[in-house]
């Protein structure tokens, strides 16, 4: 990624991105766009009700004159004045802890915030990306899953406020483009992973970090043969910017097709934090998807997009950022 962001395709005349609203970004994924995009030199307003993320993900940059934070809910109009080139919006509760949790405001971001979003970028004639999900495709028939698969979601099942909500905003996002002319984008993100993830998150990698650094079993939802693909955070958010940079409206899949069974990932995190605590069973969540693992030749094609880093060394980084966080506050309580 060049530091000032250039323009690719058609519009590569363009000026480099300036100015970037990022929604959602004191979350996990949303804080590390932040970064990026200041280290590239761009100017970030970074905008979030706190209600899943935290300013702690972004503390390191409130002296950054390029920064600046507005808590504010997206399901209200946005309002930022000035000039804005790009708006990724990645509003949203996106853990399945969080999503069962706080289900209508799940399916207010997906929704009312994505038209708030939206209606930013029309009204600064900007460059809009969503974060979607590879939830939109459900528990898949198709496997590896390619954009054009359609899905296999429950409406009415318990994840369906966020599988729906994703849907939808893809569903706002195309009509903009389509009725308003809104230069957008879709990205389907796939399990993403790497520091900042909350250790109460409820998705695999930070249940069996926190757990094996405890010396606390590993809780394998099922049997464990299960699939997931994991891709590192830096790798993901370099993705995003690809195509926020480029001319591609999508949906195009943004994961790792290294496939891996939730038992096997159970086990190299106690390899790689020494733990020699056991494995526990415990039941399989309502819909859980059975396989998942991202085509990603378009974004290849379109982008020169693939994940560099290799699982086991995101892991280990992982690993140490979550060590470092439960020994700072095991100093504070002392």
């Amino acid at each position: 990624m060049s530091t000032s962001l250039r323009r690719h395709g058609p519009d590569s005349n363009r000026a480099p991105f300036r100015r970037v609203v990022v929604t959602g970004g004191c979350g996990f994924v949303g804080s590390h766009l932040c970064d990026l995009l200041l280290d590239s030199g761009v100017e970030v307003v970074c905008v979030d009700n706190l209600l899943t993320g935290t300013e702690d993900n972004v503390v390191h940059r409130q002296l950054d004159d390029r920064f600046e934070l507005m808590v504010h809910d997206v399901t209200d109009p946005i309002p930022i004045p000035g000039e804005v080139d790009l708006v990724l919006h990645l509003a949203s509760p996106a853990s399945p802890q969080d999503y069962l949790r706080l289900p209508v405001q799940t399916l207010q971001a997906g929704s009312l915030g994505t038209f708030s979003a939206v209606e930013l970028a029309r009204e600064k004639k900007a460059r809009f990306v969503l974060a979607s999900t590879s939830e939109v495709y459900g528990d898949p028939l198709e496997h590896p899953q390619r954009e054009s698969y359609w899905g296999n979601v429950n409406p009415v099942g318990p994840r369906s406020v966020y599988d729906e909500a994703k849907r939808f905003a893809e569903a706002a996002t195309t009509a903009y483009r389509t009725e308003h002319g809104v230069d957008t984008a879709i990205v389907r993100i796939f399990n993403t992973f790497g520091p900042r993830m909350r250790a109460e998150d409820g998705r695999a990698v930070p249940n069996f970090i926190r757990q094996a650094l405890a010396g606390e079993p590993l809780t394998v939802t099922g049997d464990g043969s299960q699939t997931r693909s994991l891709c590192y955070v830096g790798d993901t958010v370099r993705g995003i910017l690809a195509v926020a940079a480029g001319s591609h409206p999508g949906p195009v899949n943004l994961g790792n097709p290294a496939e891996t069974t939730v038992l096997e990932l159970a086990h190299l995190v106690c390899e790689l934090t020494g733990s020699a605590a056991p494995v526990e069973f415990v039941d399989r969540p309502v819909d859980d998807p059975e396989r998942r693992r991202p085509d990603i030749a378009l974004a290849w094609e379109q982008f020169g997009w693939k994940p560099e880093t290799d699982p086991r060394k995101g892991l280990s980084t992982t690993i140490d950022w979550f060590a470092a966080q439960l020994n700072d506050t095991a100093v504070r309580e002392r």
